[in-house]
């Protein structure tokens, strides 16, 4: 297996041009497929999930070039339904193309299988069919009931009253919400359970609404989406930076004393994980921000904070590294959906922070982190979960080297993310 050795690190400082939105790539890709007209995507992410999403796309029938190194892409839309009656698409490991996907193959006519890498397949998937079945839908398991692959028969969707279970992932509520225009008759989708990421099913409104979709939330947690609606394509859309990707610059800048500013996403963005650098203020950090910008300088010794993690659930995993350099214990919650993401988050965090040497408390929806008084060197395992390896290269900063397994990983998000690391830090001095 391929590693990646990195540090000591002294000091992280400069300025970054974040890669587009993972989340908002994919949705924006979609809803530009669906739509009326030709829409011109730009600072598209260029990343394994959404090449997984153009690819399928491609396989539906939809015309679209991506140029400049797959940062921009021109969609030609359907105007509704994809048009093909049959298709086998391979959606990786990528959930943002896997749960919107299989809600929009069943507003056209046709048998699809739908499925991804092994992974994907210990994934849960029963709250979204489920819904999808209420409104009209007939899917098939094709290996474990509540799992992908899905076969699904495709005659439209009816919409009318349909419950879904917010509680494992917000992309269930986002994938039902940008199928429920299409349908035949006025949607109303009442939220049961406590909605993890909010903020990404507020995104998912927005970015609907941007392309001309009606939507209207008449009471919390109750979303009414009249029937019949068409999409209508954006002349040019630019991708928000992702904010999940500015987690690691900001926080290394927190824990090194340097100062590290992110370009592409600031107070504008629709990102919950902007939400970040309030958890670095609050352990002490100095926080400046700006529409399109964040910048964050560390300023003295960090301390433990509580983590709701709710909102915040990717860069939460970077709070949980952050809190090896923080006096104190740091209790991160609301994360319980980290066990059923890329992989079980909670076991592969506490496996690799306590390699570090510190003090880890697992408990029902998070961890308990306490750092240890040095931190140990290690080699980070990343179990093909992209944000493991970016989150654990902070520990470089803790005056060790480390190794990262798997480093390539990051291509899911973030092909470039150990260039542009390297690229603002300084090397500790032997």
């Amino acid at each position: 297996m391929k590693s990646l050795r990195i540090g000591p690190l002294a000091r992280v400082e400069g300025t970054v041009e974040l890669p587009g939105s993972k989340s908002l790539s994919n949705r924006v890709l979609l809803l530009a497929a669906l739509a009326r007209g030709t829409t011109e995507v730009r600072n598209l992410l260029d990343s394994d999930d959404v090449r997984h999403m153009r690819a399928a796309l491609k396989a539906l029938g939809v015309e679209l070039e991506a140029t400049d190194g797959g940062r921009r892409c021109t969609v030609l839309g359907q105007g509704g339904p994809f048009a093909v009656r049959s298709a086998e698409l391979f959606i990786g490991n990528a959930g943002t193309a896997m749960r919107p996907l299989t809600a929009a193959l069943c507003l056209g006519h046709g048998d699809f299988k739908i499925g991804g890498d092994a992974r994907m397949h210990e994934r849960p998937i029963e709250d979204l069919v489920s819904a999808l079945r209420s409104a009209g839908a007939t899917i098939e398991y094709l290996q474990t009931p509540g799992f992908p692959p899905l076969l699904i028969r495709a005659r439209g969707l009816s919409g009318g009253e349909i419950r879904i279970d917010g509680r494992t992932s917000s992309q269930f509520l986002s994938a039902m919400l940008m199928a429920a225009p299409l349908a035949k008759k006025t949607s109303v989708i009442e939220l049961t359970g406590t909605l993890v990421s909010k903020p990404y099913v507020d995104m998912t409104c927005s970015i609907m609404r941007r392309f001309g979709a009606v939507i209207e939330t008449p009471a919390p947690g109750t979303y009414l989406v009249p029937g019949n609606q068409a999409y209508v394509s954006v002349d040019t859309l630019a991708v928000e930076g992702d904010a999940s990707s500015a987690s690691y610059f900001l926080a290394a800048a927190a824990i090194s004393g340097g100062t590290v500013r992110v370009r592409g996403v600031g107070t504008a963005a629709t990102q919950g994980d902007v939400r970040f650098v309030d958890v670095l203020e609050r352990m002490g950090a100095q926080v400046r921000r700006g529409e399109d910008w964040l910048e964050v300088t560390g300023i003295g010794p960090l301390r433990a904070v509580e983590v709701d993690g709710r909102d915040i659930p990717d860069a939460a995993m970077t709070a949980a590294t952050t809190a090896l350099f923080a006096k104190g214990t740091t209790r991160i919650f609301g994360v319980a959906n980290w066990r059923v993401k890329e992989t079980d988050r909670i076991a592969a965090m506490t496996n690799e922070l306590r390699k570090l040497g510190a003090s880890v408390t697992v408990h029902d929806d998070g961890l308990d982190i306490s750092p240890p008084k040095r931190l140990s060197p290690a080699t980070i395992d990343t179990y093909n979960d992209h944000r493991m390896a970016m989150s654990f290269s902070l520990a470089a900063l803790g005056d060790v080297s480390i190794e990262i397994n798997d480093p390539d990983c990051t291509a899911k998000t973030f092909p470039d993310y150990f260039t542009t690391l390297r690229r603002l830090s300084t090397p500790a001095q032997p």
